[in-house]
């Protein structure tokens, strides 16, 4: 409630991206105190989350950090400390690199949303993992990898693969993003023959890289965007299924602006870019139930897009979602957020007679779709 009354206010007149930046690096400056942290950390682990497995690895809750928020990984510690039952770091790429010039990030908020054109400035896939190891979190830790902007598509494999090999020893999964609208020509690797010879490549290095550290293949996922057609989506669902794909995530940003209550003029003076926040929601709720119907089991669902509180997050999770993540409902509802849907998703299962989230998975995919 703070954040919302006091805190908001003043970062919301400062340039998106420094507020953003400012908001981060505080975070980061508690990261160094383990006193801090303690403060910050309160654990909460209800009954109804206990046995929450997937893909092989071990969730305190359901409520994910959507890769974007803290690309490089400064803030980690800090981050699940706020009660995250996974982050996603990145999108980190292998060399780094400065993304698109400024201003690249503008706030809606008449709509609760956000348009972004950053493309992938990071610090590199080496600096990224240099501070997971300096400071892991508490948490399972995705890595969102990307393609460089340097690198053609035709080099795009060699390119992933260079970056998955450096952040392999950190990430409790991979996210492999073919989705962003901001990198010129990303998008086509989601196209069913490009995009099977990348995973297949990626899925090939996992295994090569499993030791006795990790015995088993690092989980990979792959992040999808909201604007694919029903006959995209068969085939890029036949090619994970193929490859064994652990999950898919959906949905990335859209750059369709339909039914938004800003100004035209407004949200055309921003320009190109990714919409996120509660104009995505349906979008990527209908996105997941379609999902969940193709896998037909054979892969998990992370549901991302528009989730603000614990009956949006319900709504993803019976639509097809095992997990969900939050980015924009981060920046409008502040650092709470985590726990405020985690506690209101308690409440939902108590109210309705749930003990476990498997029990309804997809309960509601067939209408929501």
């Amino acid at each position: 409630m703070l954040y919302r009354t006091l805190l908001r206010p003043i970062l919301f007149r400062l340039p998106p991206e420094t507020a953003h930046d400012l908001a981060l690096h505080s975070l980061q400056f508690f990261g160094g105190s383990p006193l801090a942290l303690n403060l910050i950390a309160r654990r909460f682990r209800p009954a109804h989350f206990r046995n929450l497995e997937r893909f092989g690895l071990s969730f305190t809750n359901p409520i994910g950090l959507a890769a974007g928020l803290d690309k490089n990984g400064i803030a980690l510690n800090v981050l699940a400390a706020l009660g995250f039952g996974h982050i996603e770091a990145g999108t980190v790429t292998a060399q780094a690199q400065p993304g698109n010039p400024k201003p690249r990030l503008f706030r809606l908020p008449l709509d609760q949303a956000l348009i972004n054109r950053a493309g992938f400035n990071n610090d590199g896939a080496a600096a990224l993992a240099a501070q997971v190891s300096r400071r892991p979190p508490r948490c399972v830790v995705g890595v969102s990898i990307g393609k460089s902007r340097a690198a053609a598509n035709d080099e795009a494999v060699a390119d992933y693969l260079k970056c998955l090999e450096t952040i392999h020893p950190v990430a409790d999964y991979i996210a492999v993003n073919v989705s962003s609208p901001n990198t010129p020509g990303l998008r086509e690797l989601q196209r069913a023959e490009q995009l099977e010879t990348l995973l297949a490549a990626l899925k090939q290095r996992t295994r090569e890289l499993a030791s006795q550290a990790k015995p088993s293949p690092t989980p990979l996922l792959v992040k999808l965007a909201p604007d694919l057609d029903l006959a995209e989506l068969e085939l890029i669902v036949d090619v994970a299924r193929r490859v064994g794909i652990a999950g898919v995530i959906a949905t990335n940003t859209t750059v369709a602006r339909d039914g938004m209550q800003t100004a035209t003029e407004t949200i055309e003076a921003c320009g190109a870019g990714g919409l996120s926040g509660a104009p995505l929601r349906h979008r990527s709720t209908k996105m997941v139930a379609e999902l969940f119907r193709l896998a037909a089991g054979s892969m998990k669902i992370i549901g991302v897009g528009g989730i603000f509180t614990a009956a949006d997050a319900w709504e993803k999770i019976c639509a097809g979602a095992s997990l969900v993540q939050v980015y924009t409902g981060f920046i409008y509802q502040g650092p709470a957020i985590a726990r405020e849907i985690t506690e209101g998703l308690v409440l939902i299962m108590k109210r309705e007679g749930v003990t476990s989230l498997d029990e309804v998975v997809g309960c509601e995919a067939a209408r929501l779709r």
